[in-house]
């Protein structure tokens, strides 16, 4: 269930003394639309789930799983009878490694992991979900370590299996796709450090050693998202942070996190977020 909900943003609730937060869940019952900044893993164990994103409806069988990035707006469907694990972990602590933080960028809205699609990880992820949900309950010393060594693991499976899936370093020799896989996360990195400049596709491009055209094709294989939409998810990943300090006016949070304009900043926040700047800085005060 949903315990706090301000407007369409959800503070999650986690266990005692924890960063955890976990459903095993039989409810019948519908969630509206709503967002968190929290990663949100979803499995059905028994029945169908079905998960409403943007102009997406995915339904879940048994055995699928769901992995909603933060800030990604979604709604919940449960059928009449059934069971599914709903796991809520953060993952700040975990964003200082480069990798985590570039995974999640390049899953983001979400990645739906099957048998069909992903082979090889689909069964090794969901008996990791079902040891964690497992863990949660115990509640025994050191479980808390224990579960982030395995979200850990889960988030090695995906980002190699991705990388491996990219076209762009179908190249035959290793060699080679193992220079590509490591200049596109040095590229993902440099973007996260430096999304408040004036970042151009030429400047970014040419900072590759490919073309204009060829890096963008194969920047979105990576990523799954263009060039400029990937910068703004990065400035307003940025801008809610410095929202969340009330002496930052949204003008100051607008040109510091690389927006030409207020205007284009409050427009692309609305996009991302489902929300004005003013709003998010209202619904994070009111529950914190």
């Amino acid at each position: 269930m949903i315990e706090t909900l301000n407007g369409i943003f959800e503070t999650v609730n986690y266990k005692q003394s924890t960063s955890l937060k976990l459903y095993d869940n039989g409810e019948t019952e519908n969630y509206p639309a709503h967002w968190h900044p929290v990663v949100e893993i979803i499995m059905p164990t028994e029945n169908i789930y079905t998960v409403e994103t943007g102009e997406q409806t995915i339904t879940l069988r048994e055995g699928d799983i769901i992995i909603l990035c933060p800030g990604c707006i979604h709604t919940l469907y449960a059928p009449p009878k059934g069971q599914r694990i709903i796991f809520q972990p953060s993952t700040t602590s975990l964003r200082f490694m480069k990798d985590i933080e570039t995974l999640l960028t390049i899953m983001s809205p979400l990645i739906v992991i099957t048998p069909e699609d992903y082979p090889s990880i689909q069964p090794v992820i969901s008996q990791i979900l079902i040891d964690i949900r497992d863990l949660y309950a115990s509640d025994t010393p050191f479980s808390e370590v224990e579960i982030y060594s395995k979200i850990l693991y889960m988030f090695t499976l995906i980002g190699r299996n991705l990388s491996r899936q990219a076209d762009y370093i179908a190249v035959g020799d290793r060699g080679k796709q193992d220079e590509y896989l490591e200049k596109f996360l040095d590229i993902c990195d440099y973007i996260t450090e430096h999304c408040a400049e004036d970042l151009t596709l030429d400047d970014i491009a040419n900072m590759s050693g490919f073309s204009k055209f060829y890096f963008s094709r194969l920047f979105k294989q990576f990523t799954n998202v263009s060039f400029y939409k990937y910068v703004n998810q990065k400035r307003i990943a940025m801008a809610e942070q410095l929202l969340i300090e009330p002496q930052n006016s949204v003008t100051d949070v607008a040109l510091n996190c690389g927006f030409s304009s207020l205007s284009s900043f409050i427009r692309m926040f609305k996009i991302v977020k489902g929300c004005t700047p003013t709003e998010f800085r209202s619904m994070y005060k009111s529950v914190y």
